[in-house]
């Protein structure tokens, strides 16, 4: 007599109803850790669009500028100054990259942590 399943889809009696603790625990951790690169990939998106919006001279009046704006502003508030530079296209493109930077390397990386755990 085989263990055959003649009907692909159904439970057999030697398969378990519920998965194990430890497949539901790693699921949890991918999807957190999935969770936490979409995070830190959209903030670097904002961080990135405002850089582009402002080298590209964008209307600073527009009400989609504004947000991006007032987005990147609040995620990089702790890097506001760090560069000083004469040309003002390359000290926003410094003081928001670093943090877009900063952002991904640090998110992904718990990202990666979280995976091999």
């Amino acid at each position: 007599m085989s263990n055959i399943d003649p009907v692909p889809g159904y439970q057999t009696h030697n398969q378990p109803s519920r998965p194990d603790r430890s497949v539901r625990q790693q699921t949890a951790t991918r999807r957190t850790a999935l969770t936490v690169c979409t995070i830190v990939d959209i903030a670097a998106g904002l961080l990135g669009l405002w850089i582009l919006l402002f080298l590209l001279d964008a209307n600073q009046a527009n009400v989609f500028v504004e947000f991006v704006r007032g987005t990147a502003d609040w995620l990089a508030w702790w890097a506001q100054d760090i560069f000083t530079m004469d040309t003002e296209g390359l000290r926003v493109a410094l003081n928001y990259g670093l943090p877009a930077a900063m952002y991904l390397l640090i998110g992904h990386g718990i990202a990666a942590r979280l995976n091999r755990a």
